[in-house]
């Protein structure tokens, strides 16, 4: 069941990143809601980071898996250091490290779908699909 929560919180957060690039290429065509629109989704992009770190923490400390929370503490550092980056207009930081976010993610998303973290059942490994 861990597992199946940390996919679905993966997988929304993956959905919600590769948005930001397109509200930032709306912007950047001239159209000024596209800033709002990129704002808004970093909002939801960094809370979702958020939540994905607290699910992580919750797998390591009940399956004692560590790799989950430390890619996802690493995501959401480089999160909020590109949010405030963003914020003050340091685009020569926000740019590569949103490219490098959103490759993280994409990889992590891999990682949790094609290799899911397995559970102790009674001394015993049982994987879940």
């Amino acid at each position: 069941m861990t597992t199946a929560i940390l996919r679905a919180v993966v997988s929304a957060h993956l959905v919600a990143i590769v948005g930001q690039p397109v509200f930032a290429g709306i912007y950047l065509s001239g159209n000024y809601d596209g800033l709002r629109l990129h704002a808004d989704g970093a909002n939801v992009v960094t809370s979702l980071g958020y939540v994905q770190l607290i699910v992580a923490a919750v797998l390591w400390v009940r399956l004692r898996r560590a790799w989950p929370f430390l890619v996802t503490l690493a995501l959401a550092a480089a999160e909020t250091v590109q949010y405030f980056a963003g914020m003050d207009g340091a685009l020569w930081l926000h740019l590569p490290l949103g490219v490098m976010t959103i490759a993280g993610l994409v990889v992590q998303f891999i990682a949790v779908w094609r290799r899911p973290v397995t559970e102790q059942a009674e001394g015993t490994e049982v994987r879940h699909a």
